[in-house]
């Protein structure tokens, strides 16, 4: 085994992160820091450090990353339309090159020649984790330990911390691996790897089951400032504290459930089930108002790029060229993209039922079939001739042959 002076390790406090700090320092002959960012989560962070350093740790770094999060890569993939698959808002997959950068940050204060995550070999996380390491620091090592130790089973796990003595919560193990953030919960593993059944109640954790939500609507206007959501109700809140209204209103309703079978980077299909209220109600927020005032041209070429940008987040090449030039692109588009949509809560159901902009494309006076019509309707037998031209030329040719 490489002989490794200090590792910097991505740390969550659970049964996994707990067992990798002491089997790194077994291992390596090493001294370990952990890592723990406040992104959101809600759990108690101050209980997760001295959990690190009871079990081992060197320093048990924590820090609240929830504004950087939300402005620096929630915010971007929101004004880039980026849905994977078109239904998953991203929010693990957001999270990761923010935790990845810190943990090669705090690395080279550190003077540590590696960092350490607990990631499998078949998910996309360690993809995430271990590409966007190696685009700030190329020469940085990577340890993941589930990917070479010995344990192939939970309870081994579970052995091995009562042998060395490593703090574990002695608690009903939960049949689901549930991954948390601001944008939204991930929630795979136990019945749900069946995707012929359907989620059982308890997998989900911020969302209202919708036949028991509220039977009355709760219906909200979001207000944007060229892409960026600033009001609700005509409340102005800082992105993050938005956010979690949003969550807590739409998780009342039981907005927010998402439950699909995704394509893994790894090559394998896996069933996930996501809850992400505030994700949910923005995008289709942000989507509507872009309709109302994007030309016909951009909107329609502007999926293409959402598409893409949700790839790139997907597969972990947040740190990419492609990417940063989208972010241009994207940032154009965004110029316009100022009013306030009007959305309709219900039964886990999210309804645009209104729309307004300064910026506006859509003219009544165009649109109407009253007297107010100012459409020039004599024009439209010239626009169809010319239009049509191709079909008529060929139609008429083939007809000749």
């Amino acid at each position: 085994m490489e002989k490794i002076k200090k590792i910097v390790l991505a740390y969550s406090g659970g049964l996994d992160t707990s067992v990798i700090l002491h089997w790194l320092k077994e291992k390596y002959g090493a001294e370990v820091i952990t890592f723990t960012a406040d992104l959101g989560q809600g759990e108690i962070l101050e209980k997760i450090k001295k959990k690190a350093e009871k079990t081992g740790a060197l320093r048990a770094y924590i820090k609240d990353l929830k504004e950087e999060f939300a402005k620096n890569y929630v915010l971007p993939a929101l004004k880039a339309g980026a849905l994977y698959e078109g239904r998953y808002p991203l929010a693990t997959a957001l999270a990761r090159p923010l935790i990845a950068k810190e943990l090669v940050k705090i690395a080279e204060k550190e003077g540590a020649e590696a960092i350490a995550h607990g990631c499998t070999g078949k998910g996309n996380d360690q993809v995430r984790f271990e590409i966007t390491a190696r685009a700030i620091n190329p020469q940085i090592k990577i340890i993941a330990p589930v990917r070479e130790w010995e344990f192939t089973s939970r309870e081994e796990e579970i052995e091995y911390a009562k042998v060395n003595k490593i703090p574990i919560e002695v608690e009903k193990s939960s049949p689901y691996s549930i991954d948390r953030n601001l944008w939204g919960i991930s929630i795979e593993c136990g019945s749900l790897e069946n995707p012929w059944q359907e989620p059982p109640r308890d997998s989900f954790q911020i969302t209202q089951n919708p036949e028991d939500s509220p039977s009355k609507p709760t219906y909200l206007e979001i207000e944007f400032n060229k892409g960026v959501p600033v009001a609700i109700n005509k409340k102005n809140y800082p992105l993050v504290k938005l956010i979690e209204i949003l969550n807590r209103i739409g998780g009342e309703n039981g907005v927010g459930r998402l439950d699909m079978v995704e394509n893994r980077l790894v090559g394998i299909k896996s069933r996930e089930v996501y809850e992400a209220p505030a994700a949910v109600i923005l995008h289709k927020a942000h989507q509507e108002l872009e309709s109302l005032t994007l030309d016909r041209e951009t909107l329609h070429f502007k999926p293409l790029i959402s598409n893409k940008y949700a790839e790139l987040v997907y597969n972990g090449l947040w740190y990419s060229p492609l990417r940063e030039a989208m972010d241009s692109f994207i940032a154009v588009t965004q110029r316009w993209v100022t009013g306030s949509i009007k959305v309709k809560l219900l039964k886990g159901v999210c309804q645009v039922v209104g729309r307004k902009s300064p910026y506006s494309l859509y003219d009544a006076k165009l649109a109407t079939y009253t007297s107010e019509d100012i459409f020039d309707q004599k024009a439209a037998p010239g626009f169809i001739k010319i239009w049509g031209l191709p079909i008529t030329t060929l139609a008429k040719i083939r007809r000749e042959k």
